[in-house]
C-alpha cells in the first residue's frame, strides 16, 4: 500500500496537470459513471492529501470559496493506482474507475479500495479520525503523543496505526525505529518524550524527501553503502526487507516476524 509520500507527491502532481482548469470527468468502468456526470465540465481546483487519503475538490468556476463545492474521495489501498498519459487519450484499458482529463495531460484511476463523492461532513469525520500527518503543515504531534504515551501496545504497531500517525507506512515505520535505535516492541507507554520528538522529526526529514524524489531515502550518506537494496529499483534500507542480513552499522543478522499482520524487521543489537 502506498505511504503517504506517496499521496503528497500525486496530490502535487495532479495539482499542477489540472488546477484551475475546466476539466472532463468520465468512468469508463462504470462504477462511478452518475458521480462523474456531477463533475464533467466542472473546474478542478485543488488537490490534497491527508495520510493515505487523496481528495479532489471541484466548483463551477475557477474562483469563489474552494470548500463550497463538491469533492471526491480517493483511497488506493493496495492495487489501486493512477497512470497518465497525453491529451488526447486513447482509448481505456483495463478496468478504469475515473478518468480526469485536463488541457494537456489525463489520468486514469484503476483498482481503488475508495473512489467516492464526500461531502464537507464526510472529510471532517475523516480527518477526525486520522492521527497526524507529518507531511501537513497543520498536523498537531501533541495528538500523536498523548495516544502512544497513553497505549501498552508495542510501539511498532503504534507508527503503524493511521488513527496515530497518518501516512506512516511500513517502511518509515521500520526504518525510523532503526535510527532512533528503538526496539519496535516496547510499550508506548515506555517511549519518552525525547524519544517520540525525535521520531517525529525524523518522519519530518525523511517523508518530504520521498515527496520530492518519489522514492524513500532512509539511509545517512556515512552509510550507504555496501549490500544493495532489496530491489532493483528501490534505494538502500537499513532493515526494511533485510531479514537474516547483516546489519548495516553493527553486522547483527536483521530479525523478523509478524506484527499485526504485516512484516516487522529490526535489528537487534542497535534497537534495545
Amino acid at each position: 500500500m502506498p505511504e503517504g509520500h506517496t499521496l503528497h507527491r500525486l496530490a502535487r502532481r495532479q495539482q499542477r496537470f489540472f488546477g484551475g482548469q475546466q476539466v472532463r470527468v468520465t468512468s469508463p468502468q462504470g462504477r462511478f459513471a452518475h458521480e462523474a456526470a456531477l463533475l464533467d465540465g466542472l473546474v478542478f481546483r485543488r488537490a490534497e492529501a491527508w495520510g493515505k487519503h487523496l481528495i479532489h475538490r471541484y466548483t463551477p468556476g475557477p474562483t469563489g470559496p474552494v470548500d463550497a463545492g463538491p469533492m471526491v474521495h480517493v483511497h488506493l489501498g493496495i492495487y489501486g493506482a493512477f497512470s497518465e498519459e497525453p491529451v488526447p487519450m486513447g482509448q481505456p484499458t483495463g478496468q478504469v474507475r475515473m478518468r480526469i482529463e485536463g488541457a494537456e495531460v489525463g489520468t486514469d484511476l484503476r483498482g481503488p479500495t475508495a473512489c467516492e463523492m464526500y461531502t464537507p461532513d464526510d472529510l471532517a469525520a475523516l480527518v477526525a479520525r486520522l492521527g497526524p500527518d507529518p507531511l501537513r503543515s497543520d498536523a498537531e504531534p501533541e495528538k500523536a503523543w498523548q495516544a502512544i504515551s497513553r497505549s501498552r501496545r508495542a510501539i511498532g504497531a503504534l507508527l503503524m496505526d493511521q488513527q496515530v500517525l497518518a501516512g506512516v507506512g511500513n517502511v518509515y515505520r521500520a526504518e525510523v525505529l532503526f535510527r532512533a535505535g528503538i526496539e519496535p516492541h516496547r510499550p508506548g507507554t515506555t517511549i519518552t518524550r525525547t524519544e517520540f520528538d525525535a521520531l517525529w522529526a525524523d518522519l519530518l526529514f525523511l517523508m518530504p524527501v520521498g515527496v520530492r524524489r518519489g522514492k524513500m531515502h532512509v539511509i545517512r550518506p556515512d552509510d550507504d553503502h555496501g549490500a544493495p537494496s532489496y530491489a532493483a529499483d528501490r534505494p538502500r534500507t537499513y532493515v526494511y526487507r533485510r531479514a537474516g542480513e547483516p546489519c548495516r552499522v553493527c553486522g547483527t543478522p536483521v530479525a523478523w516476524q509478524e506484527m499485526d499482520g504485516r512484516n516487522l524487521f529490526w535489528c537487534p543489537s542497535c534497537q534495545t
